[in-house]
C-alpha cells in the first residue's frame, strides 16, 4: 500500500465540541497499515495531545500536505486548500443556508468533499453516525429538565438527583446513576400529583433506541400510545415510570375519510396526511423528539396547538426533549437551540417568547444540538470504530482521475457531495440552493431578536433561521431515527 497522510482537524466550532473522528487506538492501526496520522493541537478534545503522541500521531499544526483531513463539524471557509479532500458533516444536503458560503468555497477551490451523512448502503441507510449517542445524552439531559422543573413547581422527586450528561465522565457511570435513580423511584415513588409520569418518544431508530436504552434503566413501564389515555384516567404507580413509543402510523392520519394507513405511502406523499401526534400531548408528562423531519411531513408539534392547549386546559406536559433539535421544526415551539451550558428554556405558548431555564409558564424546551459531544469519549471511540474500515480507501484513492474513474467503496462514493470542484452528478440539485443568504437574514438580524436581563436570557417572535441561545455556535449532532418521515440527519 501506499504510504500516504491523513489530517484530523481541531474541532473549534463550539467550546463543548469535545470529539474526534479518529481515536488514538483506531490511529495507531492506521498507521500499522502504512497510513501516517496528524493532528492539529486541541485544548478542548477529549483526548489530550500528548495521548494521541502516545499512539504515534504527529500534533502540528499545519495539515496541508495531508492527502484527507477528517473532522466531525463543518470546517470555516478559510480552513481549506486548493484541490483538497475533505471528509465531514457539512450539512449541505438539504442546501441548508448558513453552510452554502462554506459549500461555495469548497467548489471555488477544486475540493472534493465527501459527507459521513451520505454514507448509506443500497437500501439508502446511514453506515457512519451519532445518533444513538444523541439519544442517549438527550434522554439525560431530558430527565434533568424534568427534575428540575418540577422542582421548580414545589415538587420533591428522585429525578432531581440527574446531573448533565457531560458532568458524567462517561456511558458506563450515566448508566450506574439511572440504576441507581431507578431503585429511588422504585422505593419511594413520585408525587401523586405527576402520577402516572408518561414519557412518550417519537421514534424508534438509532436516535430513538438511545433514549429507551436511558428509560429501561429505571422502571419504566412500556405503554402503547392508544394506552396512554385510559392509564392517565386511571391513575397508574407511582412507583413506576411509563413510555410509550410512537411511530409514524401514531403521528399521523390520512386527510382523506376513510383511508388507511400506509408507511410507503406516507414517506412517498406526505401531503396525503395531517399530524395526529397532538391528540396525546394532553396526557403526556414529557415528549422526547428523535424523529427526522423535513417541511414536507406534517410538525410534531405545534404552536397552535400549544396555545390552545395552555388556553384550555391544566397542561400535564412539563418537558419536551427536542433530541433531533430542528430550529422551528418537527417541533415548532424549538424557536432557539442551545448548548450543554445552558441546555434549556421555557417556552411561553401564550406569548411566543422563550427565556432560559426552567421557570416560567410553558414547557421546558431541550434542544441542544450536539448532544454526542456530552459523551465524547464513548461516541468518539464508537465512530472511529466504524470509519476506521473506510479510512484506507478515501485515504489512498486518487482524486485526480475523471469522477467516473474514482475508485472508492460505492457507500462512499454516494457521500462524494463535490468532485475537484464541481458538484457530483447525484448532488446536482445543490446548485439552486448555492447562492441563498443565511435564510435571507444576517446573523446580526437573528440575534437581535435575543435579549440579555438580569435573569438571563430571553426571546421573542424569533423567526426561522439559525437563532441560537447567545454565546452559543454550531450544528448539530449526527443521528439516525425512523419515525414522523424517515431517517435523522446531522452530525
Amino acid at each position: 500500500m501506499q504510504k500516504r497522510c491523513v489530517g484530523l482537524r481541531r474541532e473549534d466550532k463550539s467550546v463543548w465540541e469535545r470529539r474526534v473522528a479518529v481515536t488514538p487506538e483506531d490511529a495507531h492501526v492506521l498507521q500499522e497499515q502504512g497510513i501516517e496520522v496528524w493532528a492539529q493541537p486541541s485544548l478542548t478534545r477529549i483526548y489530550q495531545d500528548a495521548e494521541l503522541e502516545q499512539a504515534g500521531i504527529r500534533v502540528a499544526e499545519d495539515l496541508s500536505h495531508c492527502s484527507v483531513v477528517f473532522g466531525i463539524k463543518e470546517m470555516p471557509a478559510g480552513f481549506f486548500r486548493p484541490n483538497g479532500v475533505y471528509v465531514f458533516f457539512s450539512h449541505t444536503i438539504k442546501g441548508q443556508p448558513h453552510n452554502m458560503a462554506m459549500l461555495r468555497r469548497l467548489l471555488e477551490l477544486g475540493c472534493t468533499l465527501i459527507d459521513y451523512e451520505r454514507v448509506v448502503d443500497d437500501q439508502g441507510r446511514r453506515l457512519i453516525f451519532f445518533g444513538r449517542f444523541a439519544g442517549l445524552a438527550g434522554m439525560v439531559e431530558t430527565l434533568w429538565a424534568l427534575g428540575r422543573r418540577l422542582e421548580y413547581e414545589g415538587l420533591d422527586t428522585p429525578l432531581v438527583e440527574v446531573t448533565h450528561a457531560h458532568q458524567y465522565h462517561d456511558l458506563q457511570h450515566v448508566r450506574e446513576a439511572m440504576v441507581r435513580l431507578g431503585a429511588q423511584i422504585a422505593e419511594h415513588g413520585l408525587p401523586e400529583a405527576v402520577t402516572p409520569l408518561v414519557v412518550g418518544v417519537a421514534g424508534y431508530g438509532n436516535v430513538g433506541q438511545g433514549a429507551l436504552d436511558i428509560l429501561d434503566l429505571l422502571p419504566a413501564a412500556a405503554v402503547e400510545p392508544q394506552e396512554v389515555p385510559e392509564l392517565v384516567r386511571g391513575g397508574g404507580s407511582r412507583f413506576s415510570i411509563y413510555r410509550a413509543v410512537f411511530k409514524e402510523a401514531d403521528t399521523v392520519e390520512p386527510v382523506e375519510p376513510g383511508a388507511v394507513f400506509n408507511l410507503a405511502d406516507f414517506r412517498n406523499h406526505p401531503e396525503r396526511y395531517r399530524g395526529a401526534f397532538e391528540r396525546y400531548v394532553p396526557y403526556l408528562s414529557a415528549v422526547v423528539n428523535c424523529v427526522y423531519w423535513e417541511p414536507r411531513f406534517p410538525r410534531l408539534l405545534t404552536k397552535g396547538f400549544l396555545r390552545r392547549h395552555w388556553l384550555e386546559d391544566r397542561p400535564r406536559l412539563r418537558v419536551i426533549g427536542d433530541i433531533t433539535a430542528d430550529l422551528e421544526g418537527s417541533i415548532e415551539p424549538t424557536v432557539l437551540l442551545t448548548e450543554p451550558g445552558s441546555p434549556v428554556y421555557v417556552y411561553d405558548p401564550l406569548t411566543g417568547c422563550a427565556s432560559e431555564g426552567v421557570e416560567g409558564r410553558g414547557p421546558v424546551i431541550m434542544a441542544v444540538d450536539i448532544l454526542p459531544s456530552e459523551l465524547p469519549r464513548d461516541a468518539s471511540a464508537y465512530f472511529s470504530g466504524v470509519l476506521l474500515d473506510y479510512i484506507p480507501a478515501i485515504a489512498c484513492a486518487d482524486y485526480t482521475v475523471r469522477w467516473e474513474d474514482l475508485a472508492l467503496p460505492p457507500e462512499v462514493k454516494r457521500a462524494v457531495i463535490t468532485y475537484q470542484g464541481r458538484l457530483t452528478p447525484a448532488h446536482d440539485y445543490l446548485s439552486e440552493y448555492l447562492h441563498m443568504g443565511a435564510d435571507g437574514r444576517t446573523r446580526h438580524e437573528a440575534d437581535s431578536c435575543i435579549g440579555r436581563g438580569d435573569g438571563g436570557w430571553s426571546a421573542c417572535a424569533v423567526p426561522a433561521g439559525t437563532a441560537r441561545v447567545p454565546g452559543h455556535g454550531g450544528r448539530s449532532h449526527g443521528q439516525q431515527s425512523s419515525g414522523g418521515g424517515g431517517r435523522s440527519s446531522a452530525g
